[in-house]
């Protein structure tokens, strides 16, 4: 599986660097120099970090071959990615990385199925977005809703109070 570890946004300056939109928690090891990058369009890279710095906020990385501003605009919108595989589990058992959750199966303490994850959401609290036939409902991703996970498995547990998994319940 891919993931999104940025987006290439505009040049920045004349010698071909550009500013990147960052979408990992880690860019200091993602955009290290000489790190090589899988593009999406694939027909764009892979590209290879030359060298990487901070500028106000925003992280400005020159690819290597990517010398002028001309070069810069071509690749602007191009999403760098890596191999979900490439990233070591989390140290702690209770933390998951948005893409082990995803597909998961949703069921009930007592095991009845009732539907699948099918994004997480982070706005303040974390939110599970759980298929449920042709509707989503959103679950507070806390360990008092969510209390067990097995990836092994394929499933994650709700016990939630009463109307949590009804499609007409807001969160």
């Amino acid at each position: 599986m891919q993931l999104v570890i940025g987006r290439i946004g505009r040049p920045h300056g004349l010698r071909g660097d550009v500013s990147v939109e960052v979408r990992t928690d880690d860019p200091e090891r993602r955009f290290a120099p000489g790190t090589a990058i899988v593009t999406d369009p694939a027909s764009t890279g892979p590209l290879v970090v030359e060298s990487r710095r901070w500028h106000s906020g925003v992280l400005l990385v020159r690819f290597e071959g990517v010398n002028d501003r001309n070069r810069a605009e071509e690749i602007r919108g191009t999403t760098l990615v890596i191999d979900s595989a490439d990233i070591p589990p989390p140290d702690d058992p209770d933390e998951f990385y948005d893409h082990q959750l995803i597909g998961l199966a949703v069921v009930t303490p007592d095991g009845e199925r009732v539907g699948e994850v099918s994004d997480v959401l982070h706005h303040g609290q974390d939110l599970l977005v759980v298929r449920r036939g042709g509707t989503e409902v959103y679950v507070p991703f806390v360990k008092a809703i969510v209390p067990v996970i097995d990836l092994k498995a394929g499933t994650l547990v709700v016990d939630g109070p009463a109307g949590l998994l009804d499609p007409d319940t807001i969160v």
